[in-house]
């Protein structure tokens, strides 16, 4: 249903933090010349959690009208807390997204019983859910046999946007549930690995400005070679917190500029160099803007 290439869309800011909403029309129009099949707006590189809620209508508002129907618009609605949860997807049904991504909860670490009861309330309003796994930041790693629980007890659940690292769960996984629902990778680096594993696609970072090489890699054009050429700049995309590294790259490439909001802050001198090595070497037909 999420099948192929999704950008995970930054949210840009002016020089005095506001939303840079000329920029984040510029980033949306040259990601569909590139081909990518959708965008996931409002998720983690969004700095979602730095966001006002009328921000965020807006950002989905000003999303939805650019996107214009041209390919699918998934929203992140997923909070640690099911009513907050559900009144936020509710607040966004009125832009008619073609899905939720739903983040399991972070901090409380909710039990199996809470776990399913929280996306059965969510699946309620009707659209399709994402169910986005990412122990490393939530400090909640889903046994499968809960994960299996989930898929089977919430029919709203048409895909899991998986970011574990953890190989012999990821294996364990796509054997049990991907003839069940779709999976999704929710790593640049992994990808590879998720389409020999019966994976449906991709929920990228890079994507924000390099969404050539990952429907490249999808649509099996030199996928290995691809890959493996590009494999520095997706690693220089986390060396310090997902977005700081991306903003900055992109702000390299006159995209937009680097600000983040606090309490994430600008890179490292060194940080910066270390990217710009990798930058310089990338080939040019990839990236977005000019160097």
């Amino acid at each position: 249903m999420f099948n192929g290439i999704y950008t995970a869309l930054i949210t840009p800011f002016t020089s005095d933090d506001k939303i840079d909403f000329k920029a984040l029309e510029k980033i949306i129009e040259a990601q569909l010349k590139d081909g990518v099949n959708g965008f996931v707006v409002l998720g983690t590189t969004a700095e979602t959690p730095c966001l006002t809620h009328e921000e965020k209508l807006e950002i989905v508002k000003f999303c939805k009208k650019i996107i214009n129907g041209r390919v699918k618009m998934v929203v992140g609605a997923g909070l640690n807390s099911t009513a907050a949860t559900v009144e936020l997807a509710k607040d966004l049904l009125q832009f008619n997204p073609d899905g939720f991504l739903i983040v399991t909860p972070y901090y409380n670490k909710p039990n199996p019983t809470g776990l399913i009861a929280h996306f059965a309330e969510v699946g309620k309003l009707g659209k399709p859910m994402i169910l986005y796994h990412v122990p490393g930041r939530t400090g909640l790693k889903v046994p499968l046999k809960v994960m299996t629980e989930l898929v089977e007890k919430v029919p709203m659940l048409k895909a899991i946007k998986e970011s574990d690292y953890d190989v012999v769960y990821l294996n364990a996984q796509a054997a049990t549930l991907s003839g069940k629902i779709d999976i999704i990778s929710g790593n640049d680096d992994m990808f590879p690995y998720f389409m020999a594993m019966n994976g449906k696609g991709l929920i990228s970072v890079a994507a924000n400005f390099a969404p050539k090489i990952f429907v490249d890699i999808y649509n099996g054009k030199d996928a290995f070679k691809t890959y493996s050429d590009n494999l520095k700049l997706m690693d220089a995309c986390f060396y310090e917190t997902n977005p700081t590294c991306v903003k900055y790259i992109m702000s390299r490439l006159g995209l937009c500029n680097e600000n983040v909001r606090l309490p994430l802050g600008p890179l490292a001198p060194e940080t910066r160099k270390k990217i710009d090595v990798v930058l310089n070497a990338t080939d040019k037909k990839y990236l977005m803007g000019k160097l």
